[in-house]
This record gives structure tokens, C-alpha cells and sequence, in this order.
């Protein structure tokens, strides 16, 4: 076998092997890591910094030198065998075994393992050869990108072999793992890509869960029921809680009685703003964009049929990327907690199952409602504030006051509720008999 054409591909193969680690080191080196190197006052940073301030271009270099180098190598190869065999088909494989072995292993596997394990190291060195290899190349790589997105159904990389976002998630996991970054901020950032996925019904309030006030309600009512319930805008209803004709806003009410007590007489639709209206399917992150561009925190969420499916506001979304917004006085509660004389406070999600135990009934069930504050709700007509209170009659015909008792949490949701038996009428007195 030809020594020279050897030598020829061995040298081409380690040149390969250079541009795999450069690719791979320069993919985990971010524009921050390259400016810390340079505070640092690490060596060949700067170089480092001005390859790390434009990643696509330098990417682009090491690709087409890793692919050319392979290519060229994979010819010398094949050149060789043929000159060595008799047979063309015998050479062919040799030479087809032979690379795909080097390309796998010498250029696949063992320069991305180290550039993934010493990124900095790696693209610091990479820097001073992409610089000025990048600079006699000039536009070539991009033109060649340009040229395989002509050939690409679809968009294509308009810029350069960005990474897919498994490979961005996978990334954001390793860097967990490397304790670069916290668990609730890996937990965070897959959240962001979750949320280009997720539909603006899966995230409102339904309207269920709604506290509305119909429009014909005076400012005054307005504001009791915004002080009752701890809701700062409240939908406004016409002919039925279906129709939401506005959004009355709790500064909107206090600027409006502060500057004349004689408007709390006048009709909260005086008061109220348009309502913003969006389709339940459509995407979250997009609304969220929109909503910030329009500098508007709360819409009226639109089922298929055009009836009010819910609200969502600018909070719902944001807890999807952060998590649930608690304050400082949410608290784990029990369950139940015994008050004497069988009388109770327990939680709005308790099982009415559970209630009917409370009070000595084997089985105790609404095919209606499953909980506590879905019994109190069905009593009331409506969703039930603080203060709101109902009696409910058990199947042995004994009778329960159901209080709600104050709202927490962001929705202002109520949490706990009071349960008491409802003491039996004494029976009327009887006129003494006369003598």
C-alpha cells in the first residue's frame, strides 16, 4: 500500500479529529464563560471572546474542514485499496470498513467526548486556528449552508447547524447535572419550551370558578364584593354569566368614589373596560407576548361555540414557566381539625364522603359535586366568597351550616371551611292548661 497516501490520510483524519473537538468544545462555551475567561485573565481568551461573540460563523469553519477532511481522507483511502487489490469490489469494502471504523470512532466518538469534558481548554485552542482560518475561508461556509437549505424541504438553518431543542433540553439537564446551573432553574427552562406547546384553556380559570358581578350592580356592590372576594378585576356580566360584556378594575372603582362619593350610586358598567376576547385553543406563549405588548393582564377565554369558557390572566401564564405564586400566608392546613361540639373547620377539597363520616353516615354522596366547596358552591348558586354561608341537608334529614371562611392564595381561592350542625327548632311552648 502507498506510504504516502496513507501518511496523506492519517494526517487529514487528525485534522478532522481537531475540527469534531472544536465543534464540540465551542457548542458548551457560552459568550459569559468567554468573558469570565477573560476577567480571569486566562490565556487566549480574548481570542476566545471574539470566536464565542459570533458561534455560527466559527461553527460553520470547523464543520466544512472536519467534512472536507473526511471526505479527502475517505478518497485516499479508497485510491490506496484500489491500487493494492485486484479486486475493485474487495477494495471498495476494505476502503468503505476501514473509514466508516476511523469516522465513527476517530472522528465521532473521541473528539466530542473531549470537547464535551474540557470545553474551555478545547475552544481556546480552536480560537487561534478558526480566527484566521475564518477569515481566508470568508462567506464560503455560509454560502454552502445556503446552498443546502435550496436543497431542504422546509425552512432549513438560515444561519448554521443550530442544535434541535432534545438536544437544547439535554444540554440544559447535563449542565444540572455539572451543578453549572440549580434544579429549579433546569426545571425552569424546560418549562419555557413546554410552553410554546400548551393551549390557553389548559392554563385559565373556568368559568366555574369565576366571581362575576351582573352590570346593572351599583359601584358600591362593585366594591364589597372586590373586598370580599380579594379580586382586583372582576368580569362584568350581561344577560348571563355566559355574556361578559367588560373588566371592572378595583382602582378603577376606588379613583372613581374617591373623587365623588355620590358615584357609588352609579352602575359598575359606568366603570367597567372593554373585555379582551381569545379563542381557548389558542397558544400560550403567543397570548402572553401579546398581552405584554398591549400591556394587558386579563381575557376572556372563548370556547368553540363562542360561550365563556374562562378568564386567564398575564399570572396563570407566568406560573406555568415559575411555578405556583403562593404568599407569605399560605400555610399547609389538615384536612380536618376538630372545633368541639361537632362542629368542624375543614378544607374546600375534602371529600363529602369524608363530611358524612364526620357525622356518623356510612355512605354520603352528590352526583353533582365530589367536595366541601363544591357542596357549599351548589348550595349558594354561585362561587362562594368569604363570609358566604348555606345550609345543607344530610340523607338522615339532619342539616349543616357550611361557612366559607377567608380566601387565599393568588385566585384568592377558598381554602377552609366551616361546618356546624344546624341545631333542631324547639317546639313551640304550650298555653298552660286553666284550672
Amino acid at each position: 500500500m502507498s506510504i504516502p497516501l496513507v501518511t496523506g490520510a492519517v494526517a487529514l483524519v487528525v485534522v478532522a479529529w481537531l475540527a469534531a473537538c472544536a465543534e464540540a468544545g465551542l457548542a458548551r462555551v457560552s459568550s459569559f464563560r468567554a468573558e469570565e475567561a477573560v476577567r480571569s485573565g486566562r490565556r487566549g481568551s480574548a481570542k476566545l471572546a471574539q470566536v464565542a461573540a459570533d458561534p455560527t460563523r466559527y461553527l460553520n469553519v470547523a464543520l466544512l474542514v472536519r467534512v472536507a477532511c473526511e471526505m479527502a481522507a475517505a478518497a485516499l483511502v479508497t485510491y490506496a485499496c484500489l491500487n493494492e487489490f485486484a479486486s475493485t469490489t474487495e477494495a471498495l469494502l476494505i476502503a468503505i470498513a476501514v473509514m466508516v471504523l476511523v469516522s465513527y470512532v476517530a472522528v465521532g466518538v473521541s473528539p466530542r467526548t473531549i470537547g464535551r469534558q474540557h470545553p474551555l481548554s478545547t475552544a481556546t485552542a480552536a480560537a487561534y486556528v478558526l480566527l484566521p482560518l475564518a477569515r481566508i475561508m470568508g462567506p464560503v461556509p455560509s454560502l454552502l449552508i445556503l446552498i443546502g437549505n435550496a436543497l431542504t424541504p422546509g425552512k432549513g438553518f438560515r444561519r448554521g447547524p443550530f442544535a434541535s431543542e432534545a438536544e437544547l433540553r439535554a444540554l440544559v439537564d447535563l449542565a444540572e447535572k455539572e451543578s453549572l446551573i440549580e434544579d429549579e432553574e433546569r426545571r425552569m427552562v424546560h418549562s419555557v419550551f413546554e410552553l410554546g406547546d400548551t393551549l390557553v384553556r389548559e392554563v385559565m380559570v373556568p368559568r366555574t370558578d369565576l366571581v362575576v358581578i351582573e352590570r346593572y350592580k351599583t359601584i358600591r356592590q362593585a366594591l364589597t364584593l372586590a373586598l370580599r372576594s380579594g379580586f382586583s378585576r372582576i368580569p362584568v356580566t350581561g344577560e348571563s354569566e355566559d355574556d361578559i360584556v367588560g373588566i371592572v378594575y378595583l382602582k378603577d372603582l376606588v379613583r372613581k368614589t374617591h373623587i365623588s362619593r355620590e358615584a357609588e350610586s352609579e352602575l359598575v358598567s359606568t366603570a367597567m373596560r372593554p373585555a379582551v376576547f381569545v379563542p381557548d385553543t389558542k397558544n400560550a406563549g403567543d397570548l402572553l407576548r401579546e398581552m405584554q405588548k398591549q400591556r394587558n393582564h386579563v381575557a376572556v377565554v372563548i370556547d368553540e361555540y363562542g360561550g365563556t369558557a374562562g378568564i386567564v390572566t398575564i399570572e396563570d401564564i407566568l406560573e406555568e414557566i415559575v411555578g405556583e405564586i403562593t404568599d407569605e400566608y399560605d400555610r399547609e392546613l389538615p384536612p380536618v381539625e376538630p372545633l368541639g361540639e361537632d362542629r368542624y373547620r375543614v378544607t374546600a377539597r375534602l371529600d363529602i364522603g369524608d363530611l358524612g363520616e364526620l357525622y356518623g353516615l356510612e355512605s354520603y354522596d352528590d352526583e353533582d359535586v365530589e367536595t366541601v366547596g363544591g357542596l357549599l358552591a351548589k348550595a349558594l348558586g354561585r362561587v362562594p366568597i368569604a363570609g358566604a354561608t348555606s345550609v345543607v341537608e344530610l340523607p338522615d334529614s339532619r342539616e349543616l351550616r357550611l361557612t366559607a371562611e377567608a380566601a387565599a392564595g393568588r385566585r384568592n381561592k377558598i381554602v377552609t371551611v366551616l361546618v356546624e350542625p344546624v341545631a333542631p327548632a324547639a317546639p313551640p311552648e304550650e298555653d298552660p292548661k286553666p284550672e
